[in-house]
């Protein structure tokens, strides 16, 4: 009575496990309990689990196909991907889980692949000769439920619980599984068979997560991991600079996981996804509508599918079956990207993803059509394939809607792809897993005596020696390697898939590079340049969120948005970006200046006053003139030195005067050109001697005729000491002190070129620094000392006869010397670049110009046009009025 009992809860039990459980993880957990439960009911009633009826609780799944052999190997293929769903009152044992829907011809192929490989095998001579091969391929119709319930079944003898003969016996014993055809169903199958050492050689199984040798010890797989297509497929998205994607993918293992590892390398590489949306073709029809109305929506080009074959068919007829979809240029994972069927999505032309390579298997077509009537009558899964193929039923019966089959269909002229082996990938990663386990077994129970194989087919074997061989192949077949890394994986190659649209307007599947994960990193792609995109255009679509920032802007990120979404900004002043969508902008070095672009830097331009500008040119032809007219004056006053005019106005200082003024306007020319050490000292020190020596003349001047009007009393004879010579010793020591003045500067700090960096951001001022500024206002205030007393002494003499002397003249000509030189130094210190230097010289030639015209110009008048008023009785005449 209690094993009836206990064998009622662990039936109840299993039932839960294989109906209501949506994580693979949790058959595992489950599992162990049952096990667990076992034993101790087992310890209870006093017998030990080995004296148990063996009894599978459940029904028993019949295989697809089935051999019996000497060593039987265990497979798994979708052939249909859905299953019908059952529900339990938990009252009574649940109906057995049956697949339904069309079959899916690739997993068809796949299947029989493996039987005539098996076959292949029997029939060698090399390869485990005198032995047997069996096989037991089950349809897991791509659910986890059916999965384990199969798993169960390949557990066969090693557990009572799951044993499904009375005696326990190692008849018909799994010792090997190829499959599934998905990471969903192969992590359940492995799960269960793990704890048995049963090895697990997956041929579509790419998870990543199924190289994690800690929870799936005993996996293989002869197709690459997901972590390896997920990088390649951000490396192909960057490679042709879309920016702004979209991500699909299955709501499962396969989907999730392998998405996740694409959107971690795709974070690091600076793509963003604009939605990332998941669905099961188990959905309801309302979500599924919406991810497509998802994508209808976006505004990404680009679209990611990490997807299985089943749930892309369905997503893909949802598209169609609304209003048009915008283009969209899809990027397949390699479960959907390389299936013929879906081609026929003719808004998917110019997909492109990475799939397994092409590849043959000589004799398998002549396998596959081999097809007899009896060989299609006795299965199941042959009869349904026929049935849909033909479009007839096989068994006569009267409510049947389809034609009875009348033998004449021809297999041969079947357009299908279970029977095309043009683009075999998926269906040689069958062929090649199939001969591991062979390899494997040849090697744990076949020796080498005399370069022949000789094996023993009543050798005790069990899977674990099987899982140890596995580890160790490494063989080549039809040209192919076959080995696995620590982690069970495959050397990963990726031929990348392009649709393409032939001239009849069929979609086909093009091979348009390669990608082989073992070359050194930059050299993994091989790409062709006759890539079809969507819409059968040849120009690569733009997919980003932001146009590119050209050369002279930078990236600002928009807030609360992606980092793919910025705007862009231009440089700030005085920086530059050199490259397109830049997040800095660079700034120019001291000397240099962006360009109108903002993109490259150039020498800033230099400025000083040349002669070639306009400003310069008129200056220095003022200078010019200047000079020329002094010149012109001392010419006339030499002509005209014995007239009364002349020698009444001190005709040794008035010539001396007239030199310094020559002076002075030549001076002003060497302010005009590049500053160079010698210019910069030349010009401050020539300005300052030759304008206290002009000073020093006026002030000669005007002390001699103060004193000859203000001191002259009847027997004095003060009048010596401001004779000639007098003169010509004040000029000269007044001179001689600015002389001396000079020379401190000179040598204590002279002036010297510099370029002046920071009074102008974009060009270069040349000018010369003052060197010593105490020097420059020393030579300066000196001047300017002399010029206020010579204006006081000029204003004390102004009412003196102005026919006999200049002294109104004068005083005019030192209030415009002074009121020049007052407003020169605010407008110096003021005045920006070059203007600096125009202030200069501008007020040079003023001041020169206002004692030209103030002193000498009313004496020339009289000389070149009244002569008659230049006559001694004249001058003595208005003197005594």
């Amino acid at each position: 009575m209690e094993m009836e009992i206990a064998a009622l809860v662990i039936g109840l039990v299993l039932a839960v496990c294989l109906f209501h459980l949506n994580s693979a993880v949790a058959f595992a957990v489950c599992l162990d309990g049952m096990r667990q439960m076992t034993r101790h009911i087992g310890a209870q009633a006093g017998t030990s689990t080995s004296s148990l009826n063996c009894k599978l609780q459940g029904s028993t799944r019949l295989p697809a196909f089935s051999k019996d052999g000497d060593f039987v190997i265990g497979g798994d293929f979708s052939i249909h991907v859905y299953m019908n769903t059952v529900y339990s009152d938990y009252t009574s044992m649940p109906e057995p889980v049956k697949c339904k829907g069309s079959i899916i011809t690739s997993e068809l192929q796949s299947s029989r692949t493996m039987v005539f490989a098996i076959e292949e095998i029997n029939n060698s001579t090399e390869l485990l000769p005198g032995i047997r091969l069996g096989y037991q391929i089950y349809d897991s119709c791509a659910s986890v439920p059916v999965a384990v319930h199969m798993a169960f079944q390949f557990l066969n003898s090693f557990d009572p619980v799951f044993s499904t003969d009375n005696n326990c016996s190692h008849s018909g014993m799994v010792m090997a599984v190829v499959g599934g055809s998905g990471s969903t169903t192969s992590i359940s199958l492995s799960q269960v068979i793990r704890s048995f050492n049963i090895p697990q050689v997956s041929h579509f199984a790419t998870c990543a997560c199924l190289s994690d040798k800690q929870q799936y010890p005993s996996f293989f797989r002869t197709v690459p991991s997901d972590q390896i297509q997920a990088e390649a497929l951000v490396k192909l998205v960057k490679y042709f600079g879309w920016t702004w994607i979209g991500a699909v993918r299955s709501d499962s293992d396969y989907g999730n996981k392998g998405m996740a590892s694409f959107l971690q390398a795709a974070q690091k590489e600076g793509i963003c996804v604009e939605y990332s949306v998941s669905f099961y073709r188990t959905n309801p029809q309302s979500r599924i509508q919406r991810v497509a109305d998802v994508i209808r929506r976006s505004k990404a080009v680009v679209v990611v599918a990490f997807a299985s074959f089943g749930d892309m068919k369905i997503l893909l007829k949802e598209l169609t079956s609304h209003e048009p979809s915008p283009p969209r240029q899809w990027i397949g994972s390699e479960s959907w990207v390389t299936n013929p069927e879906l081609t026929r999505f003719s808004f998917c032309a110019g997909a492109i993803g990475f799939g397994v390579p092409k590849s043959r298997i000589p004799g398998l077509r002549d396998f596959l059509l081999n097809l007899s009537p009896s060989q299609v009558a006795s299965s199941q899964i042959l009869t349904e394939f026929w049935e849909d193929a033909f479009n007839c039923t096989l068994t006569k019966n009267a409510t049947a809607k389809k034609k009875v089959c009348d033998g004449n269909e021809d297999i041969q002229n079947l357009q299908n792809q279970s029977t095309d082996t043009s683009q075999l990938r998926v269906t040689n990663m069958v062929y090649k897993a199939v001969y591991a386990v062979a390899h494997a077994i040849h090697n744990a129970v076949c020796q080498e005596i005399n370069g022949t194989a000789k094996c023993d087919k009543l050798t005790k074997l069990e899977s674990k020696q099987i899982l140890i061989e596995l580890k160790k192949v490494n063989f080549s077949q039809n040209g192919y390697e076959v080995s696995f890394d620590a982690n069970g994986d495959p050397v990963a190659i990726y031929e990348l898939a392009n649709w393409q649209k032939s001239e009849n307007g069929a979609t086909e599947i093009v091979a348009v590079g390669l990608y082989d994960a073992s070359r050194p990193v930059g050299q993994e792609f091989q790409i062709d340049k006759n890539i079809t995109w969507m819409e059968g255009s040849m120009k690569v679509p733009v997919s980003v969120c932001t146009d590119s920032c050209p050369p002279g802007t930078r990236k600002v990120l928009q807030k609360g948005k992606p980092i793919c979404c910025y705007d862009c900004t231009a440089c700030p002043e005085g920086e530059i970006s050199n490259s397109t969508d830049s997040t800095d902008c660079l700034p120019c070095q001291k000397e240099f200046w962006p360009n109108a672009k903002r993109d490259t830097c150039i020498p800033k331009p230099v400025e000083y006053l040349s002669f070639q500008d306009l400003l310069g040119i008129i200056l220095a032809t003022f200078s010019v003139l200047g000079a020329c007219l002094t010149i012109v004056i001392a010419a006339v006053f030499f002509c005209h030195r014995k007239t009364p005019i002349v020698r009444a106005n001190n005709s040794e200082l008035s010539f001396l005067l007239l030199i310094s003024l020559t002076l002075c306007f030549l001076c002003s020319l060497t302010f005009i050109g590049a500053p160079s050490e010698w210019s910069c000292m030349l010009r401050h020190t020539a300005f300052g001697i030759t304008f206290v020596l002009c000073i020093s003349c006026v002030l000669g001047k005007t002390i001699v005729v103060l004193m000859a009007f203000k001191l002259t009393i009847p027997g004095s004879n003060v009048m010596k000491w401001f004779g000639p010579p007098q003169q010509r010793m004040t000029v000269v020591s007044f001179t001689f002190l600015q002389v001396l003045i000079c020379t401190a500067w000179i040598v204590v700090s002279p002036p010297f070129p510099i370029k002046n960096l920071t009074m102008y951001k974009e060009k270069i001022i040349l000018e010369c620094a003052l060197g010593s500024a105490a020097g420059f206002w020393a030579v300066l205030g000196y001047l300017g000392i002399l010029a206020a007393f010579c204006f006081v002494l000029a204003v004390l003499a102004r009412k003196l006869p102005d026919n006999f002397n200049e002294a109104k003249f004068i005083t005019f000509s030192m209030l415009i010397f002074c009121t020049v030189w007052i407003t020169f130094i605010p407008a110096y210190v003021s005045s920006p670049g070059k203007f600096t230097v125009v202030v200069e010289i501008f007020a040079i030639l003023a001041s020169s110009f206002g004692l030209i015209m103030c002193i000498f110009a009313p004496k020339c008048f009289i000389i070149l046009f009244k002569p008659e008023k230049n006559t001694k009785k004249y001058l003595m005449n208005k003197n005594q009025s």
